[in-house]
């Protein structure tokens, strides 16, 4: 069973769409409908706020971390179509980059892995997905996959560096390692994309949802013969979609049917423990039994307030 070990006050002044920790777990971002977001220091069950990042002229509907292999970096996006990347510098948080070249709200954004480089992806609801990425030199190369979803973007993950039954290159002993993202939105699809000589080009359409898909995640490695995605949606439901990595065919199961629409999902590390969270105000820990069933294994009630919902795409 788990239960709540600390609770945070914010202190923002509305409400709270996104809070990340980031790698080790030592620090924690939130944005809200205020435009704020806020970095705190949580380590040993304290919480001290670290400072407050103003640059959006909206609501700030998710932050990413970057992998520390790039120092403290964070990227947000928000209602006022912008995706900013912050950065410490000297102890210091500013502004690295600011991309303004979306029409409409950016509603995701989500760092690739490390391997692939400083690489962004962002999915709006203009129904384009942008790809930002920098070689680290202070020079920014943007990529944009457009009409990647009708009517709007809600969602966009990233593809595990090193997939299952990943090829080797017989020249260089490295395993070969495509660029792959999923991505969900309002057409009620979720899609594949994978990179090809420097263009993202549509790999798999996953059709299972009735409604438009809130949230995607690809689950990370976890050593098993195949690769897992979860999706969720305003249909109420939580799809777990699987491929073999032989016949590069998805199947589909549902986790279950929920009572009430289904906003967020998030893998443990490991890739096997989904938490789920929605309009039920719960949040829920699943997991896949050895007879390929998913069963919940812990609840937790989030008691007064509301779990934050997605932005309105539009």
């Amino acid at each position: 069973m788990v239960s709540v070990i600390n609770s945070i006050d914010t202190a923002h002044e509305d409400m709270i769409h996104d809070a990340q920790l980031d790698y080790y777990g030592t620090k924690l971002a939130t944005c809200s409908s205020d435009r704020c977001i806020k970095l705190f220091d949580v380590t040993g069950g304290q919480q001290t706020l670290i400072t407050q990042l103003r640059g959006h002229e909206g609501p700030v509907w998710q932050l990413s971390w970057a992998h520390p292999t790039f120092g403290n970096m964070l990227a947000s996006c928000g209602y006022d179509r912008k995706v900013i990347i912050w950065k410490e510098t000297n102890g210091t948080w500013g502004k690295l980059y600011e991309y303004p070249h979306h029409d409409s709200s950016v509603n995701s954004v989500s760092f690739a892995p490390h391997q692939y480089g400083l690489m962004l992806a962002c999915g709006s609801s203009d129904g384009s997905i942008s790809i930002i990425s920098s070689t680290g030199d202070g020079t920014w190369d943007t990529k944009k996959i457009n009409n990647a979803h009708t009517i709007g973007c809600n969602a966009v993950s990233w593809a595990p560096a090193t997939p299952p039954n990943a090829l080797f290159d017989a020249q260089s002993g490295q395993q070969q390692t495509l660029k792959k993202l999923v991505s969900g939105g309002c057409d009620f699809l979720v899609k594949i994309w994978i990179e090809d000589n420097g263009q993202w080009i549509e790999d798999q359409k996953l059709e299972g949802h009735s409604d438009w898909v809130r949230d995607v995640a690809w689950a990370p490695s976890t050593g098993l013969p195949k690769s897992v995605i979860a999706s969720c949606s305003q249909d109420c439901r939580v799809i777990i979609w699987t491929n073999d990595g032989v016949s590069n065919t998805w199947n589909s199961k549902t986790l279950h049917k929920f009572e009430d629409v289904v906003w967020h999902l998030s893998w443990n590390t490991s890739g096997n423990i989904l938490a789920v969270s929605g309009g039920d105000n719960k949040v829920t820990l699943w997991k896949e039994n050895l007879e390929g069933q998913w069963v919940c294994i812990s609840e937790v009630n989030k008691g007064q307030g509301q779990i934050s919902d997605k932005p309105a795409s539009g």
